[in-house]
């Protein structure tokens, strides 16, 4: 888009080439976690495949299925955290639309809760499933920046962060804000299984 629009003003065409740049990556770290296939063996699937793209396109919205950024997408990186409250939690997975109203999975949209992962406590560094209600399970999770019981019962828990704990600070202290709006972007510029 904005090869086209420098191409179709003239003042500028007759400068020079066009030439745009990314600005500099920024990288946080890595998170390794650990996933509890035993107690929610369905939604460990779904996010396995979101991490590794190997589902292709969603049944339901034709998209992607892949938190990492396809090679298409020149400029843009992968999965942005579209949510991140202070205090709480920092929320993506969007692959749909990118900003928390979109949800498909690998299996051809929502999928039901699972029990196991119900009963599992919202700790520090808890992955879980963002929801809009019961049996609402999609490819959005979140992960939690402190302790937040008001979320157990409510939300399937099927992992933890083993490796990279200081991440989950950083991104509290310089991207939270009291609203969820990220101060600063969070993406997933890459993504796999171990």
């Amino acid at each position: 888009v904005l090869k086209e629009a420098f191409l179709a003003d003239p003042t500028w065409s007759k400068k020079g080439d066009f030439r745009a740049e990314a600005p500099a990556e920024i990288r946080a770290g890595r998170l390794i976690i650990e996933l509890f296939v035993k107690e929610v063996p369905k939604t460990v699937e779904n996010f396995k495949c979101l991490i590794d793209g190997s589902k292709g396109l969603g049944k339901a919205s034709k998209k992607p299925l892949h938190y990492k950024a396809s090679k298409k997408q020149a400029i843009c990186s992968g999965c942005k955290f579209h949510r991140i409250v202070k205090g709480f939690c920092c929320q993506g997975g969007d692959v749909v639309r990118g900003d928390g109203s979109g949800s498909d999975s690998i299996y051809g949209g929502k999928f039901n809760d699972e029990k196991p992962g119900l009963k599992l406590k919202h700790e520090t560094g808890v992955v879980s499933m963002a929801n809009s209600g019961k049996n609402t399970n999609s490819c959005q999770f979140f992960l939690t920046l402190a302790p937040a019981p008001q979320c157990d019962g409510k939300h399937v828990v099927f992992g933890r962060i083993v490796e990279g704990l200081q991440i989950l600070q950083k991104i509290d202290e310089e991207a939270a804000s009291d609203d969820g709006t990220p101060k600063k972007d969070v993406t997933i510029s890459d993504c796999g299984v171990l």
